[in-house]
């Protein structure tokens, strides 16, 4: 009989009855219906309020990333990451990068964009003008839309308006920046510019099509840089090679894009720990990354005139120390506790410093034993366990694999079976 996916009501179902749906559906058997109706962390009351159609959970590892000190003060950095060794490695540079005040970040201004787009105008240079001329009024009327965050200092700060040539003819983007101060901002903004719009499109004579924010965080930008001896990283040769890998992302958008990946790890890592919204963290960073019109690496390493590694890292951040999932999910509230964070602006700087140390242990284990020696390590163990083995077993199993160089699931079968039949593993 064919399957019919049209369910009518179906978000209106207890949880229970979602997951029963969806497991006669797909077949589940009793121990995958409890595996996926298993919410761990996450009250189900939560989860059922957070999203739509919730039939389950699904946990990944929460770890601690140790030794980073960042502006002069000490960090454990909570990181939610399935990938084997990114953990191990953050910690690792962490500690190459601890000298004096470790690694040194700022955030500038928590502002964030407002788009609308209006569609239509006749004579759009000049209305852009007329935009510009109403500036006051219409920054006046954001305000009314955002009292809660103008009485705490922020709100509606300036206007941009910028003409763009399309398909459609000339499209009149308007800008209106927002300070958000401690929260991602998606909320405010949206809210000011669906309101604002119809002052807008009086003063153009057009239609607002969109009205949404923009996750291209250009005024958010936050800086991390560090310097570090090149004894800490394994010699003078490593450092250069460190340096050469980094002018080769800097040559080739294809390494860069990997490049750039590792620093990703480490900021996404720390981003879904605080449940931050890392979809739009990654599209404006790789956005950043292509501002020239040539996809380019977000950071960079050189030897200053004291023989020292130095790297820099430059990225837009969008996070939120209040509203939205950051106040709702219980193990995001105990990673900021972690953390010991209460501004944006703080934790923005801590994950650009994290993405700066990923990037140092990426490209320092490229270019010396090469990437994959910690990675096959954990994958090591995973394979074991995937195997069926348990405690102890699951090292002597991975060092085994390790040891041999065979490191897949058949083997790890075969060891697990040897063991069992009372075999020296």
């Amino acid at each position: 009989m064919e399957k019919n996916s049209r369910i009518p009501g179906f978000y209106k179902l207890p949880v229970e009855e979602r997951l029963k749906i969806v497991a006669e559906w797909a077949g589940l058997d009793e121990g995958e219906v409890s595996i996926l109706g298993n919410f761990g962390n996450l009250p189900r009351e939560i989860a059922d309020s957070m999203v739509e159609n919730v039939i389950g959970g699904m946990t990944y590892p929460f770890a601690v990333a140790v030794n980073f000190r960042i502006n002069g003060k000490d960090y454990l950095v909570p990181m939610v990451i399935e990938e084997p060794s990114v953990v191990a490695a953050a910690s690792n540079a962490a500690r190459m990068l601890r000298d004096g005040d470790g690694i040194k970040s700022v955030a500038g201004p928590q502002e964030m964009i407002g788009q609308i787009h209006i569609v239509g105008a006749r004579a759009p240079y000049y209305k852009a003008m007329k935009i510009l001329e109403s500036k006051q009024e219409i920054l006046d009327e954001a305000k009314k839309y955002s009292e809660t965050i103008v009485k705490l200092g922020g709100g509606p700060k300036d206007i941009e308006v910028r003409v763009v040539d399309s398909r459609m003819g000339p499209i009149i983007t308007v800008h209106i920046i927002v300070d958000v101060l401690d929260a991602m901002g998606a909320n405010t903004i949206n809210t000011i510019v669906e309101n604002i719009a119809p002052m807008i499109e009086k003063i153009t004579g057009g239609e607002a099509r969109l009205r949404i924010l923009s996750n291209y965080a250009t005024r958010r930008i936050v800086r991390a840089w560090a310097r570090t001896n090149p004894d800490n990283v394994g010699g003078r040769e490593i450092a250069e090679r460190i340096v050469e890998a980094s002018i080769i992302a800097e040559a080739d958008p294809y390494r860069a894009v990997t490049h750039n990946k590792g620093i990703m790890n480490g900021v996404i890592a720390v981003a879904l720990a605080t449940a931050q919204d890392h979809r739009a963290i990654e599209a404006g960073a790789h956005a950043y990354a292509s501002r020239t019109g040539v996809y380019k690496p977000l950071s960079t390493w050189e030897i200053d005139e004291e023989g020292y590694l130095v790297g820099s890292l430059e990225i837009p951040l969008q996070v939120g120390t209040v509203g939205g999932a950051t106040r709702v999910h219980p193990v995001a509230k105990i990673a900021l506790k972690i953390l010991g964070v209460k501004t944006a602006k703080e934790l923005a700087e801590i994950m650009a410093a994290v993405g700066l140390a990923q990037n140092l242990a990426a490209l320092r284990a490229l270019v010396s034993e090469g990437i994959q020696k910690g990675h096959m390590r954990l994958h090591a163990r995973n394979l074991a366990i995937t195997a069926g083995a348990t405690g102890e077993l699951v090292e002597k199993i991975a060092e085994r694999m390790i040891k041999d160089g065979k490191i897949t699931y058949e083997y790890a079968r075969q060891l697990l079976e040897a063991y069992l039949r009372g075999e020296k593993v």
